[in-house]
């Protein structure tokens, strides 16, 4: 690791500054035409937005209560969210459309009949076979056979059942996806499918348009909610309030780095100039993973970032001052770097640890916004120990073995000197080996 943890710092640096400064930089995604293209996602708070309010409307003498509105919520927040949460403002009305649909999906049978999509099912004349409760996932694949664009879907066990003994009855035939009584999609059986494990094709250049098939695997998961909405009202969010909470957060976050960075540099010298190296690497790759996954930037996940920054500098704080105390006690400089770094580890490893249970218990139980907050907060401090531990070791392992870097790190001493301005503990420990 000595000899490769250099070449693999330099390597993630590279890769870092690349993703967050080349323009127009795309990813191969096989849900966007040309690749995905990186860039840093806001959330509504910060870049404005759409703002809609709906209401649950009873069925018959059904009223939803606390648990169906939960489960409206997340559906609703699902479809958003497969959208892209930054979409362009051109998209808004086909949002609303998706979120206002109400989802009676259901699968019917077409025998001869050829429909089109948005031709409306009269369910007497055809009746559905299954409804989309027994769908269990649907997915964007590339088929095996054609290398083409279709749309997979899993049927669970009743539903695999009568899927697969139709098709076996009726190859040639045409079979519906039925969404609020209109068809979404109506392919032609081509052969029997037997297990629940369904493909859809389209006759097209390259398989299914991108589009549509975004769409049709929305619908299939998301599509049906245990009551009818209405929408009442819609709201335009504006960008400048947004825009002017970004620049103040962002202030907040570029002051408080310096002024973490002007400490070590005055408290620690050498060790504090190589933290603050490593503190700016942190926050380098940082944005790139936040670019590469991605991650939408909401108030609150700025926040989680700025707090990961503070717990990135504690752990150097924590090797320094081990550091320290190995010199007191007569080791030389390589010597009491290795055995700072040693006898830090527990002690970081359990306050991220901590960090990490309590994070994740707030992304699994928590709403959107705290949720956002939770996953910054993850994936800080996760790198925030590959940054303290990795690259800040690497970097005082190479400078401590030249002269100049050795005073320096001592605040301009030498080690017989540093250790002699602690007479006290220095003593002691003689003392101790003495008594031994």
């Amino acid at each position: 690791m000595r000899k490769t943890g250099p070449i693999l710092i330099l390597i993630i640096g590279v890769l870092a500054l690349f993703i967050d400064f080349f323009p127009n930089l795309r990813i191969p995604d096989g849900s966007s035409e040309g690749g995905r293209l990186i860039e840093t996602k806001l959330g509504l708070d910060l870049r404005g937005g759409l703002r809609v309010e709906y209401q649950a409307k009873q069925v018959g003498d059904k009223i939803p209560g606390a648990a169906d509105l939960a489960v409206i919520r997340q559906i609703i927040e699902a479809r958003v969210n497969s959208t892209g949460v930054s979409e362009p403002v051109i998209t808004t009305e086909a949002i609303r459309k998706l979120v206002g649909q109400t989802g009676r999906l259901d699968f019917v049978p077409l025998g001869t009949t050829q429909k089109a999509v948005g031709d409306e099912i009269d369910p007497k004349q055809f009746p559905a076979l299954f409804s989309g409760e027994q769908l269990e996932s649907a997915a964007i694949a590339t088929s095996g056979q054609t290398n083409q664009r279709v749309v997979t879907f899993i049927l669970k066990a009743d539903g695999a059942k009568l899927f697969g003994d139709y098709t076996a009855a009726n190859i040639g035939k045409y079979f519906a996806i039925v969404l609020d009584g209109k068809v979404i999609s109506a392919p032609v059986i081509n052969s029997a499918i037997p297990g629940g494990h369904v493909e859809i094709s389209s006759g097209g250049i390259g398989g299914y348009p991108l589009k549509e098939a975004q769409n049709l695997v929305t619908i299939l998961q998301y599509g049906s909610l245990p009551f009818p909405i209405v929408e009442l009202s819609n709201d335009t969010i504006s960008a400048t309030l947004g825009q002017q909470f970004l620049s103040q957060s962002l202030m907040a976050g570029a002051i408080g780095i310096g002024l973490v960075i002007l400490f070590m540099l005055i408290y620690y010298r050498l060790p504090g100039a190589i933290a603050s190296f490593a503190l700016i690497y942190y926050s380098l790759v940082v944005l790139a993973v936040f670019r590469l996954v991605p991650v939408t930037l909401t108030l609150a996940g700025i926040a989680g970032f700025v707090l990961s920054i503070g717990m990135a500098v504690d752990a150097n704080i924590l090797i320094f001052e081990r550091m320290k105390e190995e010199m007191r006690l007569g080791k030389s400089l390589p010597s009491a770097v290795e055995a700072g770094f040693g006898r830090a580890w527990n002690s970081i490893l359990d306050s991220n640890v901590s960090s990490l249970i309590t994070a994740t218990i707030l992304y699994l139980f928590g709403s959107s916004v705290i949720r956002g907050f939770a996953l910054v907060l993850i994936i800080g401090v996760l790198i925030s120990m590959f940054s303290a531990i990795t690259v800040t070791r690497t970097i005082l392992r190479v400078v401590v073995s030249r002269d100049w870097a050795r005073k320096a790190a001592l605040y301009g001493v030498s080690e017989q000197e540093f250790v002699a301005r602690t007479p006290v503990r220095t003593s002691l420990r003689r003392e101790a080996r003495s008594r031994v």
